[in-house]
């Protein structure tokens, strides 16, 4: 039986027809912002003080961080990261989760100074004034939700004390 030009045609078309329509989700699983929800981990319903929300994940695959802070020449601070499980992401890097890849949010004394891409940063010595201070490494996603473990947040603090300079 030979096939002719316009049943081929036809049938070609309910193929792409078929396949598109298979490709197309439906708009029911986005939220309300046109975003996909993340497959990564659980949003959970606690929110750090800035209002982002945890990102509960196992604890055998989370990441970890840990936070090493030592003093320069200048009177400043030097902070260095150490990371498990996890990876900096570029900046202009695309809003959504990713298992185990975001950045770091920098913490004075519970007020943030910087948003890390990278394990290192300079503390100067206007920022870390006399006296005892903490210095809070917390691990984020790149959607902006803070990653957490068992309902607390990745992240490590270090204590600093800052005396007076000697004249």
């Amino acid at each position: 039986m030979a096939w002719t030009g316009k049943p081929v045609t036809a049938l070609a078309v309910c193929v792409v027809l078929l396949a598109g329509a298979a490709g197309c989700g439906s708009l029911a699983g986005q939220r309300e912002n046109g975003e996909s929800p993340s497959p990564v981990g659980r949003l959970l319903e606690e929110k750090d003080d800035g209002g982002r929300p945890y990102r509960e994940v196992g604890a055998e695959d989370a990441p970890e961080v840990g936070v090493e802070v030592t003093p320069d020449a200048d009177g400043g601070w030097d902070v260095r990261l150490t990371v498990r499980n996890f990876r900096f992401s570029p900046d202009g890097t695309v809003r959504r989760a990713v298992p185990g890849r975001g950045l770091a949010h920098l913490y004075v004394n519970d007020r943030l100074v910087a948003q890390l891409r990278t394990p290192g940063h300079h503390l100067s010595a206007h920022t870390v004034r006399r006296g005892t201070h903490q210095v809070t490494a917390r691990l984020h996603a790149d959607d902006g939700s803070v990653w957490a473990v068992r309902g607390k947040p990745v992240e490590s603090t270090a204590d600093i004390t800052v005396s007076e300079p000697t004249p």
